[in-house]
């Protein structure tokens, strides 16, 4: 192995941590292709007349999971646990909060 890194200019700790985190891309590819599908129907179901806003609402309307646009679908069953989601909840806001205004 060392000598295939070497060969491609990687770090071996490069890819025995994309070895290691098959899985959890594998499960997020899933829970947003299913996603995806989702927003599909509904855009579909709408006659095409459907945005963003709209498409969201419908989601959370249905229950599931809640979709932010920082991060779609990243909230599935097998990654709540590490990025601090409640099951069925959006995780937490990777923005910045918003500055006082001076007087």
């Amino acid at each position: 192995m060392k000598r295939l890194c070497d060969i491609f200019g990687l770090y071996r700790s490069s890819f025995y941590y994309w070895r290691r985190t098959a899985a959890a891309r594998a499960a997020r590819q899933t829970v947003e292709a299913r996603l995806a599908g989702r927003i599909r129907k509904i855009h579909q179901d709408s006659d095409g007349t459907y945005g963003a806003p709209r498409i969201t609402a419908e989601l959370r309307d249905e229950g599931g999971l809640a979709v932010t646009s920082a991060s779609p679908g990243s909230c599935g069953p097998s990654d709540s646990r590490e990025s601090g989601c409640a099951a069925g909840t959006a995780p937490p806001s990777r923005t910045r909060p918003r500055r006082r205004h001076r007087i």
